[in-house]
């Protein structure tokens, strides 16, 4: 049988353990998740014409559809086409599609796949593809449409049709509004 010794020692313990579970709680920053009506996170990667770097918060004021993929996906490259149609309608009204590749390779492998398919969209790369840990996706593609407040009204796991008339429906009642 234990000694009031060994559960007082126990009771300091589990005392201890508490506390330090308690104030690592409070010490810690709160995580926000990445969904509709959150800020996009700003966040800076390699232009894929230059050694130029780019914010994401450079993009504030304009209707942005920022997809995050790789050139090895499968269905990035299905979409890639609907993006492209999508910037041509409508970059002419202040919609910027921005894609960021996370590709590990060198920027020169991204640089001839975007120049192999003709997309005039903005195209960045992030060989780090912390990206991918800061806006909390599952994967690739993934895609964030954000308002010109640089507020995500929309996240999209997958491939879609960009220029389906529901998709241009948002990015119009989004262009529309100031």
């Amino acid at each position: 049988m234990a000694s009031r010794g060994q559960w007082i020692a126990v009771g300091v313990v589990l005392g201890v353990i508490g506390f330090g579970v308690g104030a690592a709680l409070l010490l810690t920053p709160e995580i926000t998740r990445i969904e509709p009506g959150t800020r996009a996170p700003d966040y800076e990667v390699l232009s894929v014409t230059g050694d130029d770097t780019v914010r994401v918060s450079d993009f504030r004021g304009e209707v942005v559809l920022l997809n995050v993929w790789a050139t090895w996906c499968g269905p990035c490259e299905q979409e890639m086409p609907s993006m492209e149609r999508l910037q041509r309608e409508m970059g002419p009204q202040g919609l910027r599609v921005v894609a960021i590749s996370v590709d590990q390779g060198d920027v020169k492998d991204v640089r001839e796949w975007v120049a192999e398919r003709n997309l005039s969209f903005t195209v960045l790369h992030d060989p780090s593809g912390r990206i991918q840990q800061v806006y909390q996706t599952t994967g690739v593609p993934e895609s964030f449409v954000l308002d010109r407040r640089g507020v995500i009204v929309k996240k999209i796991i997958g491939a879609t049709e960009w220029d389906h008339p529901a998709q241009k429906a948002l990015f119009r009642r989004l262009l529309a509004s100031e």
